[in-house]
């Protein structure tokens, strides 16, 4: 079955960086777009960025230039590189593949910006 495992969040001042890492397992991971969403407290999750299986990115307006995701096939990892973070930017990052007309989600993992 699909798993999803994210990890890398913390709390961080405002202006700093965050790695996440999203580690998958039970699908073929290199044929499959892979995406990092958030949901910040009482708001709806939304998609920040995605990555198609052959490396294209899109992002979310709030992120373009701070944010960078990427992947390594070989090791079924996706990654989300977080720079100049925003107090704004608070919120649990999922990582999602989407299949099958299905959603697949992680557990999360949070960031807190926060001086």
């Amino acid at each position: 079955q699909v798993q999803l495992v994210e990890s890398g969040g913390g709390l961080v001042q405002p202006g700093g960086s965050l790695r996440l890492s999203c580690a998958a397992s039970g699908f073929i991971f290199s044929i499959y777009p892979m995406d990092w969403y958030r949901q910040a407290p009482g708001k709806q999750r939304e998609l920040v960025a995605t990555i198609t299986s052959d490396g294209r990115t899109n992002y979310t307006d709030s992120v373009k230039g701070r944010f960078t995701i990427s992947r390594d096939n070989p090791k079924n990892m996706v990654y989300l590189q977080m720079n100049s973070l925003k107090p704004e930017d608070t919120a649990v990052y999922y990582c999602n593949l989407q299949r099958w007309g299905l959603m697949n989600w992680g557990q999360g993992t949070q960031v807190t910006v926060s001086s």
